[in-house]
Order: structure tokens, then C-alpha cells, then sequence
């Protein structure tokens, strides 16, 4: 038996995520994910699979983010006839943030076509409608933890808890031998996983003594302070009463299922025990609300010492689902709370939000979850002066604030001790869904300390290794490729363009008069024609 691993994304970056496993008689992906950031990285969902669909004979979803599933409905719309293997939970979240995705692509890429219309550029198609969305999900089959399930013939594999969401998992793989005396070849997928005293999950857990392990990697290179549960409400605590002392709203990007949930349930326990300043919670995403119906329904699955049901149905909590409902908002003066999907600020309402405060310095942004690279969050984050929103500059005077507590992921350290917890790991770690400097920092902790550093790898977007082996060998290293392996790792041109238009603009704004912002553009005017 020969069995090799395509790596089709989060491979040196961290979304994407889909693993394609090919045992010879048949082939399933592990995610198949959406990617986010870049312009090139999101070119990828419009582009062509590295695979035929209709080749592909089941895939088995580790959790519902759409990094992980937001590429299903494509794969059933080209072929795909096979079924997406799931816990109940993961299921339950999929039924409304799948076609919700459809529904936002259909929407945005009308609003573009609009634009491109007026310029004079062709038309483009949404990667998937909400209708392919809602036939993607007939495909969805439930496992429950711990129950071996068959994904192909002659693999099986279990779900273990990951402690990342609410129904994710990680993945255990047992590929048949040909010859029944021999073991069967052991492969661990971790999914995401979550981090020590999450609020809602609990830690992760999977066993040990595996051939291969895939481990995500996504904060890597940091280490956080040792939290709790009452640390974590009592730094929150101080961002809201700060917040509401500079008498503006407190506008919070969200990863609309669990991150939204967590943070719903702890603003309004501090507001309820007198904590933190009461006010009104907008929660502005008919997806996070759907997603909360479904947390009171798994309710308990949840920490038990939490009483979720009665917190979300606060009378602080106001859900606003139509986009009237949602302009709304926009009455409100002094301190209030906008809880706003997408949690990097890439699409969805936070970006109306954002383009209507980050100007007022007394708005505050509080970051609560990882911004990926090329992404609006990100360069807010890192404190940009001015950004392009909808094709408008704005500039950011509002305060931006970052908590680490309420992160999904699992830090340094608890990647580590979760690594450790896994051997024997008999052949190679692999470390996927992490940026570059996430991946060379935890495995610079990790080699030689838990593992030879010759068993470790760090593949790129479009690897494949041949597994079956006492070593694991890359297949083919010039194979055709979907992007340059830098192209990966690096901002594209388009974030290298808006930072050169916030530039000139910035310039010719700082000009003395009029004869020096002709100078300066004369000087520009001189640079372009040189350049051609």
C-alpha cells in the first residue's frame, strides 16, 4: 500500500486548511477550508481544486470555521458525490454558516460587479451560491467522539475533542496494511486546537504512539501569560469600563461561532455582578445569532458551571438581523457594544462599522481573536495611520486594543505539552496552518527537545510526501504549482498598492501649499515615467 499526503492548504499560512490523503484505492481530504488574507491567498477559492472533486471519496471535517469547511459547496458544485464525515455539532453550525457564506459571496460580488460595471471590468461569479450551500449539506453525515467510523476502504478513523469550538475535533487515521500482520499506518490530524481553561471547551484531547502527527501552528511563536477564568473577565472588565469612560462605542470583531458566544456570556456577567458599566450588546450578525440558537441547544455539552441559556437571553442582548435593523445602530451615541462578524474584518458588517468610528478617537477596537496577514484587522492591529475600506480611505484615530485571553488557539507551550503528549511519534511531525515565523519559532522549541529535528517538517502550500516509508519523502518537488512558495508567505502587490495610495495621499496632505503638493506630484508623475 502506498499513502501520500497532499498538503492544499494552511501550509505556511493559516487558513485553507484541506489535506488530501490518497491511499492508492481511494482518496478523502481531511478540511476543506476557505482561504483568507491576501488578495493572491483568496484568488485560490476562485481558482481550480489541485484535484478532481469527482475523484474525491469523503471528507472528514474537523470543525465548522469557515477556514476549515468554507469550500464544501464548491466541491460538491464540481463532483464531489461523497460524504463529509462530522460530529453532531459541527453539523448543526455548518446548517447556518454555510449558506450564510453563499449568501455573503453572492452579495459582495454583486456590490463589485456594480463597481466593475462602471469601470469598464467583466463581471465575476461568486465562488458559491447560498443554494449550493444548502445542497452541500446533504452530504453531512454525524460521528459522535471516540467511535471508530470507516472513512474509505481500509482507513477508519475518530474524532477526539479538540477543545477549540464548540463540536471540533481532532483526528485520528488507521490506514489497513496489505499484510494483515503488519500494524495499521497511524496518522494524527490535530484540527485547531484549544487553549488551557477556555471558557466554554474543555482542554484538548487525543491519544498517543502515532507514525505522523499534523499539528497546527498558529501562535508558535507566542507564549501568553497563564490565565483563568477570572483573569481573563477581569482584563475584559477594564477594556469596557475604559471604553465607556471615552463615551463611544466599543466595537468588537468576531469570529461569529464560540469567540462571539464567549464574549456575550462574560459582558454580560460583569455588567449583571456590577463589574463593568452596563449598556446595550448589538449582536450585528444574523450568522453569530444563528450560531447562538445552537449553543442554547448544546448547551449541555458546555461547562455546566455556566448557565448559558439564561446569559443569552439577557435583557442587555439585542440581535439585529436585517440590514435596516442594522443601520439602526447607527442612532446610538455614548457607549455601546457592537459585537460585528468577520472576526478579521475582511467582509461582513463590522467593515460599515469600522468605516463609520475608526476616524472618532473616542470609538475603541478591541481584537479578540488571530488576524491573518493582508487582512484589515491586521493592519489595524499593527497600528496603520490610515486604511482603505470599500474603496474609501479612512483614517484611524479610535483606540485599538488587543486581548489574547479570549484566543481559540493553543499558545507555544500548550502546543508543546500537546505534542509531547502524543509520542511516540515514530516518523514526522508535521507543523501546517501557522505563518512562517509561528512555524520556525515551535519548531526550533520542539526539535531535538520532544523529537529529532530531522522528523520535523514544515511543508509548503502544494507538498506532497509519500508516507508510506520508513522516512516520509516529497514527492516530486517540481510538480506544478498553484502559487510560488513566497507568494504564500508574503503581502501581495494589491496590500503593497492601498499602502502606496495611503502614502500619497498622507504626502500631498502634508505638503506646505499648493506649489509643494505639484511638486510632489511632479516628482511622482516623474517616477512612473521613468519607470515605463
Amino acid at each position: 500500500m502506498s499513502v501520500t499526503l497532499r498538503f492544499c492548504g494552511a501550509s505556511r499560512t493559516v487558513t485553507g486548511s484541506c489535506y488530501l490523503f490518497d491511499s492508492g484505492g481511494a482518496r478523502f481530504l481531511v478540511d476543506c477550508g476557505l482561504f483568507q488574507g491576501s488578495k493572491t491567498l483568496k484568488s485560490l477559492n476562485y481558482g481550480d481544486f489541485p484535484f478532481r472533486p469527482v475523484d474525491i471519496d469523503a471528507v472528514v471535517l474537523t470543525h465548522a470555521h469557515i477556514d476549515h469547511c468554507g469550500l464544501i459547496p464548491k466541491l460538491v458544485r464540481q463532483g464531489f458525490v461523497g460524504k463529509v464525515l462530522c460530529t453532531r455539532a459541527t453539523l448543526d453550525l455548518c446548517t447556518y454558516l454555510l449558506p450564510d457564506a453563499g449568501n455573503i459571496q453572492e452579495s459582495e460580488v454583486a456590490a463589485l460587479n456594480r463597481r466593475n460595471a462602471a469601470r469598464g471590468i467583466a463581471e465575476v461569479s461568486p465562488i458559491y451560491t447560498e443554494e449550493d450551500a444548502f445542497a452541500a449539506l446533504a452530504s453531512f453525515r454525524p460521528v459522535g467522539y471516540q467511535a471508530w467510523f470507516d472513512v474509505v476502504e481500509g482507513v477508519r478513523a475518530r474524532f477526539w475533542n479538540a477543545g477549540h469550538l464548540l463540536g471540533s475535533a481532532s483526528v485520528e487515521l488507521e490506514f489497513a496494511r496489505g499484510n494483515a500482520k503488519q500494524p495499521p499506518l497511524r496518522i494524527l490530524c490535530s484540527g485547531d486546537l484549544g487553549p488551557d481553561s477556555k471558557l466554554l471547551q474543555p482542554d484538548p484531547e487525543a491519544p498517543s504512539d502515532f507514525d505522523y502527527v499534523l499539528c497546527e501552528s498558529t501562535y508558535g511563536d507566542i507564549d501568553r501569560p497563564d490565565t483563568t477564568h477570572a483573569a481573563r473577565r477581569a482584563r475584559l472588565a477594564a477594556e469596557i469600563r475604559a471604553a465607556a469612560t471615552a463615551h463611544g462605542p466599543m466595537l468588537i470583531p468576531a469570529f461569529a461561532v464560540e469567540r462571539t458566544q464567549e464574549l456575550v456570556i462574560d459582558i454580560i456577567d460583569l455588567m449583571e455582578r456590577g463589574e463593568a458599566p452596563t449598556a446595550p450588546i448589538f449582536l450585528d450578525s444574523p450568522l453569530a445569532i444563528r450560531a447562538t440558537e445552537v449553543f442554547q441547544r448544546h448547551a449541555g455539552d458546555l461547562d455546566a458551571d455556566i448557565d448559558v441559556k439564561r446569559l443569552l437571553a439577557s435583557p442587555h442582548l439585542r440581535f439585529t438581523e436585517t440590514v435596516d435593523e442594522s443601520k439602526s445602530i447607527a442612532r446610538f451615541s455614548g457607549f455601546h457594544v457592537i459585537i460585528a462578524a468577520s472576526g478579521m474584518c475582511d467582509a461582513g458588517r463590522i467593515r460599515h462599522h469600522l468605516k463609520r468610528w475608526l476616524w472618532n478617537p473616542a470609538a475603541t477596537v478591541l481584537f479578540v481573536g488571530y488576524q491573518a496577514q493582508g487582512t484589515l484587522g491586521r493592519f489595524l492591529e499593527e497600528g496603520a495611520k490610515a486604511v482603505r475600506i470599500m474603496g474609501e480611505e479612512v483614517k484611524v484615530a479610535a483606540r485599538i486594543r488587543r486581548i489574547e485571553e479570549y484566543s481559540g488557539h493553543a499558545d507555544a507551550a500548550e502546543l508543546e505539552r500537546w505534542i509531547a503528549a502524543r509520542r511516540p511519534i515514530h516518523r514526522g511531525l508535521f507543523l501546517v496552518h501557522g505563518e512562517e515565523a509561528a512555524m520556525t519559532a515551535l519548531a526550533a522549541r520542539v526539535g531535538e527537545r520532544l523529537m529529532p529535528s530531522a522528523q520535523l517538517y514544515r511543508p509548503v502550500l502544494d507538498d506532497i510526501y509519500e508516507l508510506d516509508a520508513p522516512a516520509p519523502a516529497q514527492v516530486d518537488p517540481g510538480h506544478r504549482r498553484r502559487l510560488a512558495p513566497e507568494s504564500v508567505v508574503q503581502l501581495d502587490w494589491h496590500n503593497d498598492m492601498t499602502k502606496l495610495i495611503l502614502d500619497i495621499n498622507a504626502r500631498v496632505a502634508a505638503a506646505a501649499d499648493d506649489r509643494a503638493r505639484r511638486v510632489v506630484i511632479r516628482k511622482l508623475r516623474r517616477a512612473l515615467d521613468d519607470g515605463a
